[in-house]
């Protein structure tokens, strides 16, 4: 990545969807997904993330027509109003990430790591970012009791295995970040042994990104049911994320998280 993207980026999540678990339908005029990622931008985001169709547990998929419907709009709408941001298309499509990428986009956050055969192929042909995520099943049954051997060699051998496909298919490696996949077919236990030992994930000498924001084992660890009361809890383990070596941070709250990380980074430079 950038020197722009150190010693942490921000990346600002734009939901352009009617049921993501945090704020489903809030964005979903093109409009006010626009505006919002602006806002984003101006807390300190170096990074929009606009997505199209929801990931969370339980979700049903979109089609392609209405994943483009939702996005493209946003991606050109930020660089016609001069997002100076790296604009990021969340999807798992590769004909939503060619035509994202068309419209201005630069960064692929493909969270089911190179599922689609071509999305590798398209990555290539545009030179883009990409980021690859692990989860294990699918939005819709990924919660149904996940279980793993020891959830953190899992995760680094997948992620390590989906980096060779990646690089293989002719992505430059370092265009290449790794997301371990908080939240997404895990439980809490596992969830905070990734954390824990994090500087494994980062020994694979990649960016790693972290997706804990408003996440459910925060909830179950603090008894807050409601998503947009975990912010306390977001920058706990994002701040500790970062003292692990995580150098991406996708968050719904982009100030106080960027504040948070700005003073964690000051602490450990003094190191």
């Amino acid at each position: 990545m950038s020197a722009q993207l150190q010693p942490f980026a921000v990346m600002g999540v734009v939901n352009v969807t009617p049921d993501s678990f945090s704020d489903g339908g809030l964005y979903l005029n093109s409009v006010a997904a626009i505006a919002h990622g602006r806002e984003l931008e101006a807390a300190g985001a170096a990074i929009l993330d606009v997505g199209g169709q929801s990931t969370r547990p339980g979700a049903e998929p979109v089609g392609v027509a209405e994943e483009l419907r939702r996005v493209i709009p946003v991606i050109e709408g930020l660089r016609a109003a001069g997002s100076a941001a790296i604009i990021s298309v969340d999807t798992s499509k590769a004909q939503v990430a060619a035509s994202a990428l068309a419209a201005g986009a630069t960064f692929v956050n493909d969270v089911t790591a190179l599922s689609d055969p071509r999305m590798a192929e398209t990555v290539a042909a545009a030179g883009a970012r990409l980021a690859l995520m692990h989860m294990q099943g699918e939005p819709r049954t990924m919660q149904n009791n996940p279980h793993y051997n020891d959830v953190v060699d899992d995760v680094k051998a997948f992620l390590e295995a989906r980096l060779a496909r990646a690089v293989a298919a002719g992505i430059d490696e370092q265009r290449v970040v790794l997301d371990p996949g908080i939240g997404f077919g895990k439980t809490v236990e596992h969830n905070l042994q990734l954390l824990s030992r994090l500087h494994e994930l980062v020994a694979l000498g990649r960016p790693v990104l972290i997706g804990s924001s408003r996440k459910s084992f925060i909830g179950t660890l603090t008894g807050q049911a409601d998503p947009a009361d975990r912010l306390a809890g977001t920058i706990a383990t994002n701040v500790i994320a970062f003292e692990r070596g995580a150098t991406l941070f996708r968050v719904h709250d982009v100030r106080p998280i960027h504040d948070a990380l700005l003073i964690a980074a000051a602490t450990v430079a003094q190191r």
